[in-house]
C-alpha cells in the first residue's frame, strides 16, 4: 500500500545521488555546517561541502551559478538554468554524514522560478540508513511552476535517530526554466541543526566487528556438486541462525563477518558427515539458550502458512545431536528486540535493520556474493507473506542460484544474478531500484524517443515523447506494431528479458518490458520493423539517452474530480484530494453513477474518506497476514478491517471503477475498499498483483531492493498478490481504439451506469 514511485523524478534517479554523493563526502562537514551555502571552497564559486551535478549529462544540460543580484539574502543566491533537453532534472545537494537525536526533521528554502513549464522545482530531502531512502520528499506533488517571486517552501519528515545514517537537503529543478535556490535551514524537533546534539554511537559487538569489511578473504573456487550441497546447507544453517539465536538478536555477533569465517570449512568438507561437524562446531561457539515461556498453539484458521527449515530439522542430513540443538534454538526464549530486524507499528511489515551495503564493492567477491545470496534468501524465507504463492520451492530457488552467484565474473553477471533471484519471487514491488550502471549497460544506454504498450498481445505505439525534434511522429504512427528491433523480433527480446522483469504476473510484466529493456538498445541508433495497416515497413530513427527524462503527451487529468456527460462523476485518484470530499458531494449530489479511474497511483490515501462515502454501513473490506520476533516464518492472519459510513450520506448510484497493470499496491488495496460497497462494479484487467506496504532490502553492491512486506487479502481470504483485484467484467483496449484514439475503458464504464448494467458477466 506504500507508494513506490516519484511523480517526475524518479526514486532510483535519486537513490543514484546516493551513491555518487558517498565520493564527495571527504570534502563535505569538515569545518561544521555550511547548510546556508555562504561559505565557498577557497579560491572557487562552490559552497562548502555543496554537490553540483552529478554527471557529464546534467553539466551539459544545466548551468549552475551563484547569483549575487538575484537573491533572497545573504550573499548569493543559487541558480539553476536549464540550456537543453539532454536529461531529465538537475539537484544540487547538501549531504551531511551524521545522526543526531530528535523525531522530526524540518527543512525551510526559498525558491524564485522563471519559465518553468514542463516540469517543476522545489526543494528535496532524503534521509539515508545502512538501506537509502528512510525518508524522501521532493515536492513532485506540489513543485513551482511557471514565474514566481521568492517564496519560503517547507519539507517535513519522520526522523529515525537509530536507523538514519545521512540527511541530504538541497534544490532540484526538473525540465525546462529557471530556480533560484536561497535561504536553507534545517530543524530537528524544531531546533536548529546546529544545535542538535549528535546521536551516540552503537557499541555492540556486531557493530564493532569490521574485520571484513573490506574483503570476505573467500577466493574464487570451482563448484563441484558437493560443495554445491555444502552452500545450500550452509545458506539454510546461517539464515536459521540469525533470525532465531536469541544472541544474534542481541547484536552480539557480526552475522556477516561469522559467514566469511566460517564459509571455507564448509566449502572444504568432504562429505555430510564433515560438514555436519562443521556447522555443529559453529554452533557450540554460541551461547547455550533458554527455552521459551509455553505459548497457545495458534489456531489453524489463524495461520496463512508455517516456516519452512529445509534440511535442517528434518533429520534427513544432519546428525541427531545437531537436528536436537537446532530444534533447541528454534524454541528458545527471543529477546523482545532484533539487531537485524524489527517491525513498522501500526503495519507489521518487516524493517531489515543494520544490514550494511557494501556499496564500494560494486563487483564483491565470492565471498559476499555468497552472503548476498543468503541474505536475501533468508529474509524471504522469513518473512515474505507471499513465500506460499512464489510458485517454485524457496529451498530450490537457493539452490539453483548458486552457480549464478558463485561464478559471477564480473558486475554485469552479479547484478543479473542478483536481479534473476529478485525476480524469482514475483513481487511488483520487488526490483533493483538503486542506479547501477552495469545494469543500466544491460538494459542499454540508450531508448526509442516514443512509447509503446502491449495491445492485444502485440507491442503497440502509442504515446509520443514531449518535446520531440527527431521527426518521430513522421516515421512512427500511433496504431504501429513493431514486430522486430535491431534485427531482433519481438518476440525473442520478451523471451530472454522475461526472467530480468521482476512482477507478480504476466500482465505488469508486459507494462514494464518496453520501458525497461525493450525499447532500449546499446547504440543510438534503431532500426524498426512495424506492421502498419496489415502493411510491412522499416524506419530508423536516433534514440534518445535512456536517463533523459520525457513527459508524456497524454492528457494526464489535471484534476481529481468532474462530471462526464453532465450526469456522471468521475475522479481520478492521482489528483484527488481528501479535502475535495465536500464539494465531491454536492457536484455528484444528482449524477446518476459515479467512475472510479483507477489506472494510477492515488495521490491521498481514499479507504476511509471516498470510501466511506460510497458505503452506507459498516463492513469488512481486507485482512493481513504477516510474522512476528517469536515465531519467523509463521504467517498469522490479523481480523478484518472494516470501513463504511451512514446509510444517510452514503452515495446511492452506481459506481464502476477502472482497473488494469497500472494500478498497484495502494491502488489495488484502494480498489479493495471500494469493492465492499454493493453498487461497486470493478472493470478492466489484471492489476500489478503488489499490495502491502514495501520493506527495504540492502544487498551487497549498493543493490537495493524492496518486497510487499505484509499479506493482503479479501476478507473470505480471498489473495491478492499475483492475482490482483477480483474483476467483475474483464474489457482490455483493442488495437483498432488505439488507432482512433479513443479510451475504450471509459467508454465501456460510461455505458455500464448509463444502462445500469452493473450485474457482473
Amino acid at each position: 500500500m506504500m507508494k513506490t514511485s516519484i511523480t517526475l523524478v524518479t526514486r532510483s534517479a535519486f537513490l543514484m545521488l546516493s551513491l555518487l554523493c558517498s565520493l564527495f563526502f571527504a570534502c563535505a562537514q569538515k569545518q561544521g555546517f555550511n547548510i546556508d551555502a555562504e561559505e565557498l571552497v577557497a579560491g572557487s564559486k562552490i559552497p562548502k561541502g555543496w554537490i553540483f551535478a552529478f554527471n557529464e549529462d546534467q553539466k551539459k544540460a544545466y548551468v549552475t551559478e551563484l547569483d549575487p543580484i538575484v537573491k533572497h539574502s545573504g550573499k548569493h543566491s543559487i541558480s539553476v538554468l536549464n540550456i537543453n533537453n539532454k536529461t531529465g532534472f538537475y539537484a544540487i545537494d547538501y549531504p551531511m554524514l551524521k545522526t543526531f537525536e530528535g523525531r522530526e526533521i524540518l527543512l525551510k528554502g526559498y525558491i524564485k522560478t522563471e519559465n518553468v513549464k514542463s516540469g517543476y522545482a522545489g526543494l528535496w530531502m532524503r534521509i539515508d540508513g545502512e538501506q537509502p531512502t528512510i525518508a524522501f520528499d521532493n515536492m513532485a506533488d506540489r513543485g513551482v511552476k511557471g514565474n514566481t517571486d521568492w517564496k519560503q517552501y517547507t519539507i517535513r519528515l519522520a526522523y529515525d535517530a537509530n536507523a538514519a545514517k545521512s540527511i541530504h537537503i538541497g534544490g532540484l529543478l526538473v525540465g525546462d526554466g529557471k530556480a533560484w535556490f536561497d535561504g536553507f535551514e534545517l530543524f530537528i524537533d524544531d531546533q536548529p541543526i546546529a544545535k542538535v546534539p549528535e546521536k551516540k554511537a552503537d557499541l555492540r559487538k556486531a557493530t564493532l566487528d569490521t574485520a571484513f569489511n573490506s574483503s570476505s578473504g573467500i577466493s574464487p573456487f570451482a563448484l563441484t556438486n558437493q560443495i554445491q550441497h555444502n552452500l545450500m546447507l550452509g545458506g539454510q544453517f546461517w539464515g536459521f541462525l540469525k533470525y532465531h539465536h536469541p544472541s544474534v538478536a542481541n547484536g552480539d555477533y557480526n552475522w556477516d563477518a561469522e559467514l566469511f569465517r566460517h564459509l571455507p570449512k564448509i566449502i572444504a568438507a568432504a562429505n555430510n558427515a564433515q560438514l555436519n561437524q562443521v556447522l555443529e562446531e559453529w554452533l557450540d561457539k554460541l551461547p547455550a539458550t533458554q527455552p521459551a515461556v509455553e505459548v497457545n498453539t495458534p489456531a489453524n484458521t489463524q495461520i496463512a502458512f508455517k516456516p519452512d527449515y529445509g534440511n535442517l530439522l528434518n533429520g534427513s542430513i544432519f546428525s541427531k545431536s545437531l537436528t536436537e540443538k537446532l530444534t533447541t534454538v528454534k524454541n528458545s526464549k527471543k529477546p523482545n528486540t532484533h539487531y537485524y530486524l524489527s517491525f513498522f507499528k501500526g503495519v507489521g511489515n518487516p524493517k531489515f535493520e543494520n544490514e550494511k551495503s557494501y556499496a564500494k564493492m560494486v563487483y564483491p567477491d565470492a565471498g559476499y556474493r555468497l552472503l548476498s545470496l543468503y541474505r536475501y534468501w533468508s529474509m524471504i524465507n522469513y518473512f515474505f507473506p507471499y513465500k506460499d504463492v512464489i510458485g517454485t520451492d524457496w529451498n530450490t530457488i537457493l539452490n539453483n542460484s548458486l552457480p549464478d552467484f558463485v561464478k559471477a565474473k564480473d558486475q554485469r553477471e552479479y547484478v543479473l544474478a542478483t536481479l534473476k533471484l529478485i525476480a524469482s519471487i514475483h513481487d511488483t514491488h520487488a526490483n533493483i531500484w538503486s542506479s547501477n550502471t552495469a545494469l543500466e549497460e544491460f538494459k542499454g544506454n540508450y531508448k526509442l524517443p516514443f512509447k509503446a504498450e502491449f495491445i492485444e498481445n502485440k507491442l503497440v505505439v502509442t504515446d509520443y515523447a514531449f518535446g520531440d525534434t527527431l521527426g518521430v511522429k513522421q516515421k512512427f504512427l500511433i496504431g504501429d506494431v513493431i514486430s522486430e528491433i535491431n534485427g531482433r523480433s519481438t518476440a525473442e527480446l520478451v523471451k530472454y528479458f522475461l526472467p530480468y522483469t521482476a512482477a507478480s504476473n504476466y500482465d505488469t510484466q508486459l507494462r514494464d518490458l518496453p520501458i525497461n529493456f525493450l525499447l532500449r538498445g546499446q547504440s543510438d541508433l534503431f532500426n524498426v520493423n512495424l506492421l502498419r495497416a496489415g502493411k510491412k515497413t522499416e524506419q530508423s530513427i536516433k534514440g534518445l539517452k535512456a536517463n533523459y527524462f520525457a513527459n508524456s503527451n497524454s492528457k494526464l487529468e489535471n484534476t481529481g474530480f468532474k462530471l462526464l456527460d453532465n450526469n456522471i462523476g468521475y475522479i481520478f485518484p492521482g489528483r484527488y484530494r481528501n479535502s475535495d470530499l465536500p464539494a465531491i458531494k454536492t457536484l455528484f449530489k444528482n449524477t446518476r453513477g459515479i467512475i472510479v479511474d483507477m489506472r494510477c497511483y492515488p495521490s491521498e490515501f481514499m479507504p476511509f474518506t471516498f470510501g466511506n462515502y460510497l458505503k452506507s454501513a459498516n463492513t469488512p473490506f481486507v485482512k493481513f497476514s504477516s510474522s512476528t520476533l517469536d515465531h519467523p516464518g509463521l504467517f498469522m492472519y490479523s481480523p478484518s478491517l472494516n470501513n463504511g459510513g451512514s446509510k444517510e450520506e452514503a452515495y446511492p448510484g452506481k459506481v464502476v471503477v477502472i482497473v488494469n497493470s497500472t494500478a498497484q499496491s495502494q491502488a489495488e488495496y484502494t480498489t479493495m475498499a471500494f469493492q465492499s460497497a454493493q453498487q461497486v462494479t470493478v472493470i478492466g484487467s489484471t492489476t500489478a498483483g503488489a499490495d502491502g506496504n514495501v520493506s527495504q532490502i540492502q544487498l551487497p553492491g549498493g543493490i537495493y531492493t524492496m518486497i510487499s512486506g505484509i499479506g493482503v487479502f479479501y476478507p473470505d481470504g480471498s489473495p491478492t498478490q499475483r492475482v490482483g483485484v477480483k474483476i467483475d467484467r474483464v474489457i482490455r483496449p483493442t488495437i483498432k481504439g488505439i488507432i482512433e484514439g479513443r479510451d475504450e475503458l471509459l467508454e465501456k464504464a460510461k455505458e455500464l451506469i448509463a444502462k445500469d448494467q452493473l450485474i457482473p458477466e
